[in-house]
């Protein structure tokens, strides 16, 4: 009896002690519960999700392409076997028709932004495409014509027709965004159509290295191939990005993907509504970062702005007297504080508009109006500059202390290589097996389209960008190498360190 009544005592202290975790446990429950509500925390996207899905689009395009990658099946059948025979010629027979033209197809997603029927989505879900197809969330599927295309931000703007008024969604504000917002994705995962999906802001401001304005949102809402070129929206059921890449290193969602924001998005659509094209401001200057070693070498009080490396010649920036060496501070009364940001805000000011610009020099601000020009007329006319005088004829050029050669691509490498006809560049035709390129993992074969990630189509395209990288004090250059399919960066040093 008295063990009895000991094991009860300790029983007995054990659920009071219980309770006592259990009482404060439950009252901060209760205090999560009235935070969630008081922040909004959804119980369902139900309600919104059926008012957004009928503006949200499948895109599927088809495209007409010579031979084949694929390859034939593959079985381990014992010699002498029936079936081995039969694969065997089924490989054959296949393997015959390699050659012969045909017709691809892809899918993505859009969504549409006005009753007209104009749809946003990836400049990359419909380029090349010779047929582009639209179906809505109705299973109406509807031919589509390509109004304009970015290349720059992956943006495209098509434009469906029929007698009817189509449902749409309308921009939001991106910049209002913040970290840990509820945000839910819409699109075509794998061509399964309609599927939602919901998540949170995981950043913002991020730079994928993906083109020259990148500014991407973060987000864990799961977002799988297909979903590129859908609408991410906030919970006002307003689109705040562009669902465009994944971070993933089996193709499939991590909770890693990245979208366009709608501020960004909406200029651009705005302009290849209007124009078919983009029209975007044009300084003409180069620029890098400023550090902290920089700034204290040149007075300023902290490490910002934008550190003029260049000047370009007959540039705005040239007109108005800028200089190498200045830093910009403000842009038309907008702070610079990196110089990534530039870029962007200059792009997003109108053509032939006169700003003012504060630069640091000479250790105290100064302020240059400068009328800026247009950045598709200077790229324009710049390109002739990087092509050869003779397609058909390749120019090679031997670069020893990198330790490979490149030549141009003649159309009859292309076709050799079996290249794609949207893939430019410079061929890597010998490395040296000790050389910094090597231990790179560059080889013969592999292609250099970009060099700071601005296009190269000559072996002296390559010298002039090694050239201004060593001109700015710079140790290594970056650049983008395709390898068959896959694309990847390569920083390669250039001091020989």
């Amino acid at each position: 009896m008295t063990r009895m009544l000991e094991n009860m005592r300790q029983v007995g202290s054990v659920r009071s002690f219980g309770w006592l975790l259990a009482i404060p446990f439950a009252a901060s429950l209760v205090w999560l519960a009235a935070d969630a509500e008081a922040r909004g925390a959804p119980d369902s996207f139900a309600d919104l999700v059926e008012t957004l899905q009928p503006a949200v689009v499948n895109v599927s395009t088809t495209q007409m392409v010579s031979g084949g990658d694929d390859r034939g099946l593959e079985f381990d059948f014992p010699e002498g076997s029936p079936f081995r025979d039969f694969f065997d010629q089924f490989n054959r027979r296949r393997g015959e028709d390699e050659d012969r033209p045909r017709r691809a197809q892809s899918l993505g997603s859009g969504f549409i932004i006005d009753a007209s029927g104009l749809v946003v989505t990836n400049n990359h879900v419909i380029e090349g495409a010779d047929k582009i197809t639209v179906t809505l969330f109705d299973d109406n599927t509807y031919d589509a014509e390509l109004v304009g295309r970015d290349t720059k931000t992956d943006l495209a703007l098509l434009q469906i027709q029929a007698d009817r008024q189509f449902p749409f969604v309308s921009w939001g504000n991106s910049d209002k965004m913040r970290v840990g917002d509820w945000v839910i994705a819409i699109g075509n995962p794998l061509g399964l159509g309609g599927t939602v999906t919901a998540g949170i802001v995981s950043a913002r401001q991020r730079d994928i290295r993906s083109g020259p304005y990148d500014d991407f949102i973060q987000t864990d809402a799961p977002i799988n191939r297909g979903n590129s070129g859908g609408p991410l929206f906030d919970t006002s059921g307003n689109v705040i990005g562009i669902n465009t890449a994944i971070y993933s290193q089996s193709g499939g969602s991590i909770g890693i993907g990245f979208a366009i924001p709608s501020n960004l998005a909406d200029g651009v659509i705005d302009q290849l509504r209007k124009f078919g094209t983009t029209r975007r401001g044009w300084l003409g200057v180069q620029i890098q970062q400023v550090t902290k070693e920089i700034a204290e070498s040149l007075g300023l009080d902290d490490a910002r702005g934008a550190l003029v490396a260049g000047v370009l010649d007959s540039s705005p920036a040239q007109a108005a007297g800028m200089k190498e060496g200045d830093v910009i501070l403000k842009f038309d009364g907008r702070g610079v504080t990196e110089s990534r940001k530039l870029p962007r805000i200059v792009a997003d000011t109108a053509v032939n508009k006169t700003v003012e610009v504060v630069v640091w020099r000479g250790g105290r601000e100064v302020t240059v109006d400068v009328t800026l020009g247009e950045l598709e007329k200077f790229d324009q006319a710049n390109l002739p500059a990087g092509s050869p005088d003779d397609p058909s004829e390749p120019v090679e050029r031997s670069f020893d202390e990198l330790g490979f050669s490149l030549s141009t691509i003649t159309p009859k490498m292309a076709d050799e290589l079996e290249l794609d006809d949207d893939v430019e560049g410079v061929l890597i035709i010998d490395v040296d097996g000790t050389s910094a390129a090597a231990d790179n993992g560059l080889r013969e074969g592999d292609i250099i389209t970009e060099i700071f990630q601005e296009k190269v189509l000559t072996p002296d395209a390559v010298e002039a960008k090694i050239e201004d990288a060593r001109s700015r004090g710079l140790r290594s250059i970056l650049l983008t190498v395709r390898t068959g399919d896959d694309q990847r960066f390569v920083g390669l040093r250039i001091d020989g360190g």
